[in-house]
């Protein structure tokens, strides 16, 4: 062996070689090809009014993964994401039949989003209950509770300007959501890479154990991590209902699979202690660009869910796999 072939140490390598080498700018290049596919399946697909629509498919979903990101790298995870957003829905629903307006929709939306998160958040860091096994049980309770409060039936009644977070545009093409997607991240990005509490969190991640003897309030940074995740799904719950326009039992059902692959395709560890809001981003336009490609293809919603399934086992397994190749 050569001196130019014996391993480099990724710690050893120019900053531009890292990234040339990193997870990110590998996401970015599938992403790049994939909607260059698209535009050559589809003649309708680069139409700036579809492009605008498909931001709708990830946008929701990505606000949420953000924190969820954030609750992954710390060594917990949030399952009841999609429920939530259900129960905030219901009550936005049953405010609007009393005569809320739209200030007090948007406030009881996210204080049903934090009231969930405070609650998974008390069970997991109070009580030491499992974070997988909690929210398992807090995805059934509060659809359950939005299934019997609704039933069979669907709050409608929205005022216009409530439907704006979901259907207004800033700009041109440019959607609402769609900016306070981008601000989200931003805001997210600069938590955790940029400040003390992010660096906790890669710390909690790595070594719970370590970074309590560090001085790192462990349990107290979970809740926080906790509220985050329940108060983004609050938001998410504003601009779906809005969006949609009603409140349905069902709404945002599978969402959890679908938000916890965006995460894990982003390159954040499932096991913890590593990934990059950067990852997250590039990973929502890529499950974005993929799910309305293969409905602009007409491609039934069952095989999308297939597609879904099989990205999250691929990015699980695709690390073990090229751990295994490198060790040979």
């Amino acid at each position: 062996m050569s001196s130019t072939d014996r391993f480099i140490p990724d710690r050893l390598r120019s900053p531009f070689e890292q990234r040339l080498k990193s997870w990110e700018t590998l996401l970015l290049a599938v992403a790049i090809a994939i909607f260059v596919a698209n535009s050559f399946a589809s003649p309708y697909f680069l139409n700036a009014w579809n492009l605008s629509d498909a931001t709708f498919n990830f946008t929701e979903k990505a606000m949420i993964a953000f924190a969820m990101a954030l609750l992954i790298i710390s060594g917990e995870i949030d399952l009841s994401v999609a429920s939530i957003i259900a129960l905030a829905s219901t009550a936005m629903g049953a405010a609007v039949q009393v005569g809320i307006g739209t200030p007090g929709l948007v406030l009881i939306g996210l204080g049903v989003g934090l009231i969930c998160g405070a609650f998974n958040g008390v069970l997991v860091t109070r009580l030491g209950l499992p974070s997988i096994v909690v929210t398992i049980g807090t995805m059934s309770l509060f659809r359950g509770i939005s299934s019997i409060v609704l039933g069979d039936q669907a709050y409608r009644g929205y005022p216009d300007s409530f439907s704006w977070f979901g259907q207004g545009y800033v700009w041109w093409v440019i959607s609402f959501e769609f900016v306070l997607f981008a601000i989200i991240a931003l805001i997210y990005a600069v938590l955790l890479h940029k400040t003390n509490f992010g660096r906790a969190v890669y710390a909690i991640g790595n070594n719970a154990t370590g970074a309590m003897f560090s001085g790192i309030r462990v349990q107290r940074v979970k809740f926080i991590l906790f509220l985050l995740t329940g108060l983004m799904s609050g938001v998410a719950a504003i601009c779906l209902t809005a969006r949609l326009g009603s409140t349905r039992p069902s709404i945002a059902t599978g969402w959890e699979l679908e938000i916890v692959t965006m995460v894990v395709l982003g390159g954040v560890s499932i096991l913890g202690g590593s990934g990059t809001i950067v990852g997250v981003v590039i990973a929502a336009f890529v499950m974005g660009l993929v799910t309305f490609g293969l409905g602009l293809l007409n491609v039934p919603g069952i095989v999308m869910s297939i597609v879904i399934g099989a990205l999250l086992i691929g990015v699980i397994a695709l690390p073990r796999l090229w751990t295994m190749w490198r060790g040979r």
